[in-house]
């Protein structure tokens, strides 16, 4: 194993699956409720209090969108994470992550769409569908990857709900914004809220999705519980996490990566080996856990799905 805990962390600060509260409850429904659920329906339970983590999600259905890689361990994807809010290191949210509390939660829906603006509970926000569990690539843009197990819905199913007008161009995403419990947000390292953003198109493709899981239960905190952007085929940091806002725009959002550092990232973020980054290749990666680099492929492998939505695009340009 290449990843090891930093030395001065103790175990009992690595913040075990048992302890963490106030968690979004699936409960196991009865039979014939998961039956309907796979058929179409919600396998989301109602909100039962306050819960331990990694609740088992129960009547997923295999999506075919998922790619034949072999995915991370769970210690690869929870404990080597990047989540500024709660640090800079990789090790930093698994260690202080817990302090967030997510129950209750909402999320903000407004914008240029023919429905109302509202804050709606994360039940009700999926309550209509059914959960999918997906294995995504993950590349980030420090020229590592990762292989997740998702659960999630399409983001454009959700969408669809809230009836965008033809003035929305772009979905504008926030996260929570609490640095009382997000020690990273007390830091001048980015600009809080996190703030995040996709060109429509993009957010209606049906690999874009919501995600509440991994490994067939709930997200944990420093995967970006309860609610996170999963975008296979871009970098990392598209990815937003904690989501609290969702906004329907006519102009294109200023990304905060984008706004710290303009020169490095731009809004696309499409995976792209013959766009190097200022400071490094992007032309090979690690998977982590291994100690080989491989080839990175464009738009992440994804290209047969998604290359057609930037035809004519420069992509050199519009990194």
């Amino acid at each position: 194993m290449l990843i090891k805990q930093a030395p001065d962390i103790r175990s009992s600060e690595i913040t075990p699956e048992r302890v963490y509260r106030n968690r979004r409850q699936f409960i196991q429904a009865a039979s014939g409720a998961v039956a309907g659920a796979v058929a179409g329906g919600t396998v989301l339970g109602r909100y039962g209090g306050t819960l331990q983590a990694q609740e088992p999600i129960p009547g997923l259905r295999k999506s075919p969108l998922s790619t034949d890689d072999e995915p991370n361990s769970y210690e690869d994807i929870t404990s080597y994470n990047n989540f500024y809010e709660f640090g800079t290191g990789k090790e930093d949210p698994a260690r202080y992550a817990h302090e967030m509390s997510i129950d209750p939660w909402s999320v903000r829906v407004e914008g240029e769409m023919n429905k109302p603006a509202a804050d709606v509970a994360i039940e009700d926000l999926l309550r209509p569908h059914a959960l999918e569990e997906r294995i995504y690539r993950l590349r980030c843009v420090e020229a590592w990857s990762m292989v997740v197990p998702w659960v999630g819905i399409p983001l454009g199913d959700v969408i669809k709900r809230f009836e965008p007008t033809s003035k929305a161009k772009y979905v504008k995403f926030e996260t929570l914004y609490r640095p009382e419990e997000m020690r990273g947000q007390r830091a001048r390292s980015l600009q809080w809220p996190y703030v995040e953003g996709l060109r429509m198109d993009e957010a209606m493709h049906p690999l874009a999705i919501l995600a509440v899981g991994m490994y067939g239960k709930t997200l944990l905190n420093q995967q970006g519980a309860p609610l996170r952007l999963v975008v296979p085929w871009k970098y990392g940091f598209k990815s937003i996490k904690s989501i609290v806002k969702m906004e329907f725009v006519e102009e294109q959002p200023r990304n905060s990566w984008n706004v710290s550092i303009p020169s490095e990232y731009g809004f696309y973020s499409n995976v792209n080996p013959d766009v190097s980054h200022p400071r490094w290749s992007q032309a090979s990666e690690r998977r982590i856990g291994s100690f080989f680099r491989i080839r990175t492929e464009p738009f992440n492998g994804y290209a047969d799905q998604v290359a057609s939505l930037y035809d004519g695009m420069d992509l050199a340009e519009n990194y």
